[in-house]
């Protein structure tokens, strides 16, 4: 796709990687309509009720692609029934929405680009995995399914699709990483649990960059793991945490005290996915922050 002057909808525009991403490409003179719940208040954003399947025909009226990034956020809040459902809803009635609403427009956009995660691998030690790998066991990994299956009217469509299988982003600005640079810099931050798990990790400025790249590349469609090239265990990230923001890293936090303050959620934060960006690579992509060091450096 030429990305020259496109007009581009995008859902989730508020959150950490939207609001990257929107910033991007209307610094490079891009059209983006942000798609909101509520009553939209400027000519770039167009009304949706994702959890009702309801979207503005008007707003994706001309789009040369749209990106779905919305979703409750997973580490928000204790895993609750509740919560666990909201979680779902927000990603599976919101993909369904969009989906239907691409495939049913008269001109629609070459290019779906849908939000996932590598949380469909679900645990996997110290086995690196790609996106040739089948899905996990569990919550997480149920949820990616359903999440990239409810795409199905875009790609059935014609549209091609994208899912965008995303890491941990490290940022100072939100997400879980956003949690841990204050605990980090207070001198607070320690290994979780054994600290033997993998994090697969991607720089907040590479996200933005592949979603661009996955954006106008016409020949790519399917799953790509965002993650940087080099997954690390906790115990290194917390070692590489403590190098660059030059602070002791001396408050491990017991696998038994986490399983207390999180719940289920615990699983996700001591498991291990060991997960690498083999399609993205393949496709020529290439990380301006592929070390942990200097992702670290990229968010201060």
């Amino acid at each position: 796709m030429d990305l020259e002057r496109s007009r581009i909808v995008v859902a989730g525009a508020s959150g950490l990687i939207g609001s990257a991403l929107v910033r991007s490409l209307t610094a490079d003179g891009h059209e983006v309509v942000r798609l909101v719940r509520h009553a939209p208040r400027s000519a770039d954003e167009a009304r949706w009720d994702p959890e009702n399947g309801r979207v503005d025909a008007a707003g994706l009226d001309g789009c040369d692609a749209v990106v779905n990034l919305a979703g409750a956020g997973v580490g928000d809040r204790r895993w609750t029934d509740a919560y666990k459902t909201r979680i779902r809803s927000s990603r599976v009635h919101g993909t369904t929405a969009l989906a239907e609403a691409v495939a049913a427009m008269e001109r629609p956009p070459r290019v779906f680009v849908n939000g996932s995660a590598i949380g469909y691998y679900g645990e996997t030690g110290d086995r690196a995995v790609d996106e040739s790998a089948p899905a996990g066991e569990g919550f997480l990994p149920a949820l990616c399914v359903e999440w990239e299956a409810a795409a199905a009217p875009a790609r059935e469509a014609g549209v091609r699709t994208v899912f965008t299988r995303t890491g941990l982003v490290v940022s100072s600005g939100g997400g879980a990483w956003g949690r841990l640079f204050p605990l980090f810099r207070a001198g607070l931050g320690g290994r979780l649990g054994d600290g033997s798990q993998y994090w697969s990790f991607v720089a907040l400025h590479d996200e933005v960059a592949a979603i661009r790249h996955l954006l106008e590349r016409e020949d790519l469609s399917g799953p790509f793991n965002l993650t940087a090239p080099h997954p690390l265990t906790n115990r290194q990230i917390t070692a590489a945490m403590g190098r660059v923001l030059r602070r002791p890293t001396p408050f491990p936090v017991p696998a038994a005290v986490l399983r207390a303050a999180l719940g289920e959620m615990a699983g996700d934060v001591l498991g291990s996915a060991r997960v690498l960006p083999a399609r993205l690579e393949e496709s020529g992509f290439r990380f301006a922050f592929p070390e942990i060091d200097g992702a670290i450096r990229a968010a201060l």
